[in-house]
C-alpha cells in the first residue's frame, strides 16, 4: 500500500529512536511501509502515509513508539480548523 498519502503534518505518530532496539516488528506490521531500519534502528521514512492504526506501537517490545491510533482524520480536520482561525495547534510541527 505503499504512496497512499494522508493529510501533512497532522499525525501523531512519534518514535524514540536512541531506546529502539532493532527488532524491525514495526516494519514488519505497518501496512503502509511506513518505517524502515537502519544501522539496526527504526526510523520513520513517511509519517505522513501513517494511517494511526496502532498496530507499531502495540508490537513494539520497548514500547519507543507512540502514536494515538484513530485520530488522524479528527486530528487533520481540527488542525485546519485552528490554522484558518489562525490559532496555533498544540504539540506543533511534525512527526519526524
Amino acid at each position: 500500500m505503499f504512496g497512499l498519502r494522508y493529510l501533512e503534518d497532522v499525525v501523531t505518530l512519534r518514535l524514540d529512536q536512541a531506546g529502539c532496539t532493532g527488532c524491525g516488528r514495526c516494519v514488519e506490521v505497518c501496512p503502509h511501509e511506513v518505517f524502515s531500519l537502519e544501522e539496526r534502528k527504526a526510523r520513520i521514512d513517511d509519517c505522513d502515509a501513517c494511517m494511526e492504526c496502532g498496530a507499531c506501537a502495540k508490537n513494539c517490545p520497548v514500547r519507543v513508539i507512540t502514536v494515538d491510533a484513530g485520530v488522524g482524520c479528527a486530528s487533520g480536520m481540527i488542525n485546519e480548523w485552528l490554522q484558518a482561525h489562525n490559532i496555533r495547534r498544540v504539540g506543533g510541527g511534525s512527526c519526524c
